[in-house]
């Protein structure tokens, strides 16, 4: 159900709000958008802005590595489509990077509003830098969000967005630090038994029985 209050703030582990929109590959029904696939969602605060440009480059430049990953790309400004156009069309005369991925043109602030991007201490009529992801059943499984005047590491959305997958995948939690090939968290024994046949396990790596790493080849 939509919220109106600027209060509103979707949370990991909820399912991704839905929405109608205009972008600027053609109307979009989020619930219908790339099924079967992740998705990372994106705000930034306006179009023809130098921070924005960078980050917006960043994900368009790595949008194929994203691919790779079974991942859809989706930005949101509060701008007008023919701003997203004009910006879009800019950049790439300007810079040779073309934003061929969705961006919402959320002139009503409607979207902004549904996934807490507008902060009104921050400002009332910008989306922050929120960056959420998204899993193929559409449920949220992390958020990021990042102040008007600080870009976002595109190293770490892409670690994120490894890590969640790979979590999933093999059933495992994931260290401080973690990236690809490096040992993961083995699940804590939750039973006296399951604590005995971790003590007598040799096959991970053990600071003690409730902290242990292994390999995943």
């Amino acid at each position: 159900m939509e919220q109106e209050n600027f209060g509103y703030m979707p949370r990991i582990g909820d399912m991704a709000p839905d929405f109608q929109a205009v972008t600027t590959i053609g109307p979009m029904k989020f619930s219908d958008y790339a099924k079967g696939k992740w998705i990372i969602l994106f705000s930034h605060p306006a179009d023809f802005t130098p921070v924005c440009t960078t980050e917006m480059s960043g994900f368009a430049e790595r949008q194929a590595e994203f691919a790779a990953m079974n991942t859809e790309l989706v930005g949101l400004s509060i701008d007008s489509i023919h701003s997203h156009l004009a910006w879009v069309n800019n950049v790439r005369e300007k810079t040779g990077v073309y934003f061929q991925f969705p961006i919402i043109a959320d002139i009503d602030m409607k979207v902004a509003k549904l996934y807490g991007m507008l902060q009104p201490n921050e400002s009332e009529t910008a989306a922050v830098r929120a960056v959420f992801f998204i899993d193929p059943s559409k449920k949220i499984r992390l958020v990021m969000y990042y102040p008007l005047n600080v870009g976002r590491n595109m190293d770490e959305i892409v670690r994120s967005l490894q890590a969640l997958q790979f979590a999933d995948q093999h059933k495992v939690a994931l260290p401080l630090n973690w990236k690809p090939g490096e040992k993961v968290i083995v699940p804590p024994p939750k039973t006296l038994a399951e604590m005995d046949a971790r003590i007598a396990d040799t096959s991970c790596e053990k600071v003690d029985f409730y902290l242990a790493r292994k390999s995943i080849s």
